[in-house]
């Protein structure tokens, strides 16, 4: 209990993250840390439900707009920099909130970075090609013959774990479990209350995923994805143009796909990046769950729950 506290607040897109997150920093003065790996890039404010002038105002989010979408980043430069951050604002007296819908930056803080080999395109499409034959599953049982522990600890969903244990596993001859356990974990300097957001009906949730994502498109979404590309230094298999909603819409204007069919897979697949954060919520240990439906009652049940660790905290 002598470390210094820590709050994050998870939930799949379009659950209410940033509504709870400044009504923290309103009521006990915390210090918001975007954990968003597409909001970290300037130039992409409408497609990433970038906080406007007026939130940032009264809420300030550090590691937003940091990066310009040509550049790369990494979960491990990620967690550099959040750490920076968050050790700022303990000196400061003030409770860090790490607010976002980006998991795997949410792990790389929770649990360190573990060695393991770098990321190769090719097997990683030889297996996309796979699951399309076979479908996720078989290529979760084939995991659990060559790793049962990592295997027993990941859904037969759940592609993106699948994946990697396996791309590990061909890549390094060695078990994905065997260099998770032999990760250098440095978790050690904070303790995290972790909140997750998310409508109990998941109808709720992709309806509002279609109200959010025509609103964008309202707001301007298609003329900012065809600023970016007229920009002639971007293309679509870069990390920040691979983004949900940026990758569809870059295909309407660069293969002739009707835009009311782009819209509608940016919108599919918003609800599938959705499902995939559930499934790592769903994971977590110690994570207090509140019901963000419209009556916006969660805010006040979190503020209620997390006064009494706020009050603990330094400052």
């Amino acid at each position: 209990m002598d470390k210094p506290l820590a709050i994050c607040i998870m939930g799949p897109t379009a659950s209410g993250k940033t509504a709870l997150a400044v009504e923290f920093v309103k009521r006990f003065g915390c210090g918001i840390v975007s954990v968003d790996s597409a909001m970290i890039y300037r130039g992409m404010d409408i497609g990433t439900a970038k906080p406007g002038a007026e939130v940032l105002n009264a809420a300030p989010h550090r590691l937003i707009d940091i990066l310009d979408p040509s550049a790369s980043y990494s979960a491990a430069r990620f967690r550099e920099d959040a750490l920076v951050e968050m050790r700022k604002l303990t000196s400061a007296g003030r409770v860090p909130l790490l607010v976002g819908g980006t998991m795997l930056y949410f792990d790389v803080l929770q649990h360190g970075i573990s060695p393991l080999p770098s990321a190769d395109p090719k097997l990683r499409a030889e297996l996309e090609e796979r699951a399309g034959r076979e479908g996720w599953p078989a290529l979760h049982a084939e995991l659990a013959r060559r790793d049962p522990l990592a295997a027993s600890r990941i859904k037969p969903n759940d592609r993106q774990r699948i994946q990697r244990a396996l791309e590990v596993c061909y890549v390094s001859q060695r078990l994905f479990s065997e260099l998770q356990a032999a990760a250098a974990v440095e978790t050690g300097e904070y303790r995290y209350l972790k909140l997750a957001l998310a409508p109990s009906d998941r109808a709720v949730l992709h309806e509002i995923i279609e109200r959010r994502f025509r609103s964008m498109m309202a707001q301007g979404f298609l003329d900012e994805v065809r600023s970016l590309r007229a920009r002639g230094d971007l293309h679509a298999g870069m990390p920040s143009m691979r983004a949900v909603g940026y990758r569809q819409l870059w295909e309407h204007l660069e293969s002739g796909v009707g835009l009311e069919e782009a819209v509608r897979r940016g919108i599919v697949a918003t609800r599938r990046y959705a499902k995939r954060q559930l499934t790592w919520l769903r994971a977590e240990s110690d994570m207090r769950w509140f019901d963000s439906d419209a009556s916006m009652q969660f805010v006040e049940d979190a503020c209620t729950y997390a006064r009494s660790y706020l009050v603990e905290s330094p400052g």
